[in-house]
């Protein structure tokens, strides 16, 4: 099998022949001129170039969107989904400007209706069918979460090599030998493959997924896996995730220690008293949704 280069960076995915920019299909239907009747129906105008950071984002407000919904809001503003998604309301609007015209100026974005255009912006409405290797702890974990069918993943099939695991079943799925993976992947039409294996079993996996046709790889292997170029690869290292989350505490702790500190000779009166209602500043020293995926 011809590969590519590998994706080399734990926290970056494997870049195509468009390493700055991802193309996206984007909504770009005319203005909302009233929130409450906002169509969800926009046609999908033409195809804009979205940087990989803003794609990461649109995903983050995704996930914040969502939750809205679940609670019932209708409305939000540019400066409450900034702040509930740990970016900076500039930012926001910016990244959101590459679907086209959204929300109200005075009024808000409506939910429901940006989440449809960021669903369908990240390709999500087509719907993915997913198939995963290596059924141990992790494995299971990932199967049993029911996120992934709530953003258009569906689970299809599970396989590992382990002759004790071939033919239990985990949820609704029976697991499936890895002999089978490469014709299976072809007949249950996946489109993404989830790689949960021992180190030296990773790269042989990602070969079965290319060779079956899968674009779209996620590995939980720390290794670093050869890809041809045409092919997506997304590494997740839940270790490295905890080292940088480790950096982010001690430095917020040296931080910390090193602030000058003010002492007071009388009780402060409540006009000098910094108000609490308003979102601290996301710089630097923040680590809200400080994940290293994220820029």
């Amino acid at each position: 099998m011809s590969t590519g280069r590998g994706a080399s960076d734990v926290t970056e995915p494997h870049q195509t022949h468009e390493p700055v920019a991802q193309r996206v299909t984007g909504a770009a239907g005319s203005s909302v001129t009233d929130a409450s009747s906002a169509s969800v129906t926009d046609p999908i105008a033409q195809d804009r170039v979205i940087p990989q950071a803003t794609v990461t984002r649109l995903a983050a407000y995704l996930r914040v969107l969502g939750v809205m919904s679940d609670r019932g809001t209708s409305i939000v503003s540019s400066e409450e989904l900034a702040q509930a998604s740990g970016v900076g309301s500039a930012k926001l609007r910016k990244d959101l400007s590459f679907l086209g015209p959204n929300g109200v100026r005075g009024v808000g974005y409506d939910v429901n209706r940006l989440r449809i255009r960021i669903e369908r912006a990240l390709g999500l409405d087509r719907g993915h069918k997913v198939v995963l290797v290596g059924v141990g702890n992790l494995g299971k974990a990932l199967v049993g979460y029911g996120g992934f069918s709530r953003r258009g993943f569906e689970m299809v099939g599970l396989f590992d090599s382990d002759a004790d695991r071939i033919g239990s079943r985990v949820g609704d799925l029976v697991v499936r030998s890895t002999e089978e993976l490469t014709i299976a992947c072809r007949e249950l039409n996946a489109t993404i493959g989830v790689i949960s294996t021992p180190d030296e079993a990773a790269q042989g996996v990602c070969d079965q997924f290319v060779s079956a046709g899968l674009r779209c790889i996620m590995s939980f292997s720390p290794i670093a896996l050869d890809v041809p170029d045409h092919v997506e690869l997304r590494r997740v290292d839940l270790a490295v995730e905890m080292q940088v989350l480790s950096f982010n505490s001690a430095r917020n702790a040296d931080q910390a220690s090193s602030a000058p500190r003010v002492r007071v000779a009388h009780a402060a009166s409540a006009s000098s008293v910094p108000s609490t209602s308003s979102p601290a500043p996301v710089g630097a020293g923040s680590t809200r949704n400080g994940s290293v995926i994220a820029p």
